[in-house]
């Protein structure tokens, strides 16, 4: 596939090879479970509005072949990747795995992008600009700037409802814990202790804002554009709806149990560590 023009024009050659300026080698890693017909035009507009970045396929199985739809993308791109897992164990396993292939392989920072276009590619400039001078940087839906498009009030409601009861819950300064559009310096995942991670579903992305929090790594929320698919199939469910709201009330029931001053409790220190 070939970048456009106009991206092209944005980045001189030297800034190719060295990755995104001021940021480094970037990995965009998306996710897939049955999203073959969304992978080639998500993966293409990537490929146009950044091409520095290059992009990780993590496919779980896909019955419907969008594993090997990924390979005939790496085929033609050398800026795409596909790491195949035997089946669909979670969002959240396939970030991690994501991670620690990126962290193998030298990249400076990683980027969560959903395969179904509702995060624009378009878009993830202002991120990456943003991962100049942080640790985290959360597309927020919610904060200043930020919208929705084409969702029924009722997923508006249960998303900013959702989202206040954990900024209540946990202390977390964020309008946006649950968004899954989100860059994360190499050298801040190793702070988060990412082998000892359960969650899956909206329930990830929180409790990776939390540890980020907890860590004092900087995190920034920038306001993006949140559109619902076109094509395919939501994953979401009760059960990761269901899962996000007992993990956040008993992190913050466990939070409220450790005596005051005791300092960091997962584990993470102010010394970088190596991972994976």
């Amino acid at each position: 596939m070939n970048a456009g023009s106009a991206a092209e024009d944005r980045f001189a050659p030297e800034e190719h090879a060295g990755g995104y300026p001021g940021v480094g080698r970037v990995l965009v890693v998306v996710p897939t479970y049955n999203e073959a017909d969304n992978l080639p035009v998500i993966a293409d507009r990537v490929r146009r509005a950044v091409p520095p970045v290059e992009i990780l396929v993590v496919d779980d199985n896909s019955p419907d072949g969008t594993g090997a739809v990924a390979d005939r993308l790496a085929r033609e791109d050398p800026g795409v990747h596909v790491l195949h897992r035997a089946g669909k164990q979670g969002l959240g396993a396939a970030y991690v795995a994501g991670f620690g292939w990126a962290a193998e392989r030298g990249y400076d920072a990683v980027v969560e992008m959903d395969a179904d276009g509702s995060h624009a590619p378009e878009e993830l400039p202002r991120l990456l600009d943003a991962a100049r001078d942080a640790d985290v940087v959360i597309g927020s839906r919610w904060t200043s700037g930020g919208q929705v498009v084409n969702w029924p009030w009722h997923r508006q409601l249960l998303s900013r409802g959702g989202n206040l009861y954990t900024r209540v819950a946990l202390g977390m300064p964020l309008s946006d814990a649950t968004g899954g559009f989100r860059v994360y310096r190499v050298p801040a995942l190793a702070r988060l202790d990412l082998d000892s991670v359960a969650s899956q579903g909206y329930s990830f992305q929180v409790e990776l804002s939390w540890r980020a929090h907890r860590a004092g790594l900087r995190t920034v929320e920038v306001p993006i554009t949140f559109a619902e698919r076109e094509r395919g199939t939501s994953k979401m469910s009760p059960v990761i709806i269901g899962e996000a709201l007992w993990r956040v009330t008993l992190w913050s029931v466990t939070d409220r149990r450790v005596a005051p001053g005791r300092g960091r409790r997962d584990g993470v220190g102010d010394e970088r560590v190596r991972w994976p």
